[in-house]
């Protein structure tokens, strides 16, 4: 799955007591917007997982965006 990530992107993820944040520049939110699109076109389950060693802030949550079933009846949908 190839995604675009803009030029500049800054994406940051807290988690905590139950309540997630997830806070962006303009460039992260177009590739976190890119990925959900992309998402979109495969098949369900695929996912991408992303984590302060490969795309987002340093102290960020390990985020994990998942394709489910058109139906919506699928467990571990997000």
């Amino acid at each position: 799955m190839d995604i675009k990530w803009e030029d500049g992107a800054e994406i940051s993820v807290k988690s905590e007591n139950g309540r997630t944040e997830i806070k962006a520049n303009r460039e992260g939110l177009l590739s976190l917007a890119e990925i959900m699109k992309t998402l979109a076109d495969e098949k369900s389950g695929t996912h991408i997982h992303l984590d302060e060693f490969n795309s987002l802030e340093d102290g960020s949550a390990e985020l994990i965006i998942e394709k489910g079933n058109s139906n919506g009846n699928e467990q571990g949908i997000l």
